[in-house]
């Protein structure tokens, strides 16, 4: 027992210095997201390894979204006029998204604000949860993958 109780002590000890590793180097290569409410250091490392090396490759917010899963699809039929989540796109990503977007909806108040305001509409709440991603991913957009003279126009 006492050498699984070792072995167990030292593989915590080797994680814990992993995850103090993995924290320095996604606050280095994105602080502004770290500091957004409800992301995570495991989140921001996720986007980032969707993102990779090269964000000029993704020309547009609409096409982060696409690749996350995020983008609205037309689910309208007869009077009705609605969208709905696309299930493609990274599965994995999506659902760091997912937990973002639920966070906020338990923890920030601006986001429980919007929540009741769209409620109120008539909205659903996977409705909800889809603007609220979609919100997300332009907040992303933004902190990794914009243009530097689109960041200064804001």
């Amino acid at each position: 027992m006492r050498a699984v109780a070792r072995r167990w002590l030292a593989l915590h000890a080797e994680i814990q210095a992993h995850e103090q590793e993995l924290d320095r180097m996604v606050r280095c290569r994105a602080p502004a997201l770290m500091a957004s409410h409800g992301i995570s250091t495991i989140t921001v490392a996720e986007m980032l390894i969707l993102v990779r090396d090269n964000p000029e490759r993704i020309k547009s917010e609409a096409a982060l979204a696409k690749m996350y899963g995020v983008c609205p699809i037309p689910a309208s039929s007869g009077k009705t006029i609605r969208m709905r989540l696309n299930r493609g796109g990274n599965r994995q990503a999506n659902a760091s998204i997912y937990r973002v977007a639920i966070v906020r909806m338990r923890d920030d108040e601006k986001t429980k604000v919007y929540a009741t305001r769209r409620t109120a509409e008539g909205k659903t709440r996977r409705e909800i949860v889809r603007c609220i991603k979609r919100y997300i991913i332009r907040e992303i957009y933004r902190h990794l993958c914009a243009p530097p003279d689109l960041l200064r126009a804001d």
